[in-house]
């Protein structure tokens, strides 16, 4: 619970485990300067996550900085180039790309603090045991009826602004296809993910025993809803990504329907609260979007693209025999002033 890091002493620490450390992904984060800072004199560190760097590799320059490695900026200098030529703050935002014969060094340094396994082959062992059932993914289109910002045309979303726009829009429709999908697949419980308020109040209120764990709530009322469904007392949950999307096993649900937005992390965490080791069944998973929405699905596609070379590629230069030697070039002589007998 990093919201709580604030209550202990970082001296009172020899080692410090941290869990979904991908809550330190963005640099700029206040939380990402609490957990660094807190971490610098703690001579133990272990970071655990399945999604180091779910929106670009560079996002694993938190991580190593949090671990003492490279800090960020250097990493960024050393393995990557930016398309404005600069490493100013200003120039942040834009895409960041390997250097010319960089990527395998890259992922040979990260291979030199970090390990990655997603099943026991990764790492030498037969897997045959640990084989998840398969994921169905099924796609829904909702067609918006209405045309975007007073346009003569309808045309589809495109813009960020443009797509939060027609998810309002298109909100009934979207609920009703979920509440639809509920009552065809036949399974004793639903796990519905959406991000707006509106549409979980209006799911709730179209589905029968359907509960939800919303935001506003007490933590002790989350916690009751959350052990309910996970004891199979609440046949249909409906709940945000950022509340429920990490943490939680919920392997006697198999099917879920799912409104996506740009976030993979959120998208690869929710679909593992079911898809898991301890899975008995098929996973089904509805994703429900628009029209506009599926620019949105085609981001994920990359991002899960990427996440994927990133494994395999970790993998690879594991296997591979390294003699790690850390060496210090920015560190001096001390030379004290003659008048202190230096």
């Amino acid at each position: 619970n990093y919201e709580r890091l604030h209550y202990f002493d970082s001296s009172d620490f020899v080692g410090i485990v941290c869990d979904e450390s991908s809550a330190i992904k963005n640099f700029e984060g206040k939380r990402q300067e609490e957990v660094v800072t807190f971490m610098r004199k703690v001579p133990y560190r272990l970071l655990c996550t399945a999604t180091p760097s779910p929106n670009d590799y560079i996002e694993l320059g938190t991580s190593s900085e949090a671990l003492g490695q490279l800090g960020r900026m250097d990493m960024l200098g050393r393995f990557f180039r930016n398309d404005e030529n600069s490493l100013h703050p200003i120039w942040y935002g834009s895409k960041w790309r390997f250097k010319k014969h960089a990527k395998r060094d890259f992922w040979r340094w990260v291979c030199s603090w970090a390990r990655a396994c997603r099943k026991p082959e990764d790492v030498g062992f037969e897997d045959s045991r640990f084989l998840l059932p398969e994921l169905v993914v099924n796609r829904e289109v909702v067609e918006n009826k209405k045309p975007l910002n007073g346009k003569f045309f309808r045309l589809p979303a495109r813009t960020l602004q443009e797509q939060r726009k027609e998810n309002k829009e298109t909100l009934e429709e979207r609920c009703e296809k979920v509440a639809e999908r509920i009552y065809d697949v036949d399974v004793p419980f639903h796990l519905v993910w959406c991000h707006l308020n509106a549409e979980a109040d209006y799911i709730e209120r179209m589905v029968d025993d359907a509960v939800q764990v919303s935001g506003s709530m007490s933590d002790d009322l989350k916690e009751e809803r959350l052990a309910a469904f996970s004891d199979g007392e609440i046949p249909v949950l409906v709940i945000k990504p950022r509340i429920g999307g990490f943490g939680l096993n919920w392997q006697h649900c198999s099917h879920m329907t799912y409104f996506p937005s740009h976030s993979y992390e959120q998208y690869y965490q929710a679909i593992r609260r079911c898809w898991r080791y301890g899975q008995k069944n098929p996973v089904v998973v509805d994703v429900i979007t628009t029209e506009g929405g599926l620019g949105v699905l085609r981001n994920l596609e990359r991002k899960s693209e990427q996440a994927e070379e990133m494994f395999s590629m970790m993998v690879e230069e594991m296997s591979r025999e390294m003699n790690v030697k850390r060496i210090e070039n920015f560190n001096k002589d001390v030379k004290l002033p003659k008048w202190l007998g230096g």
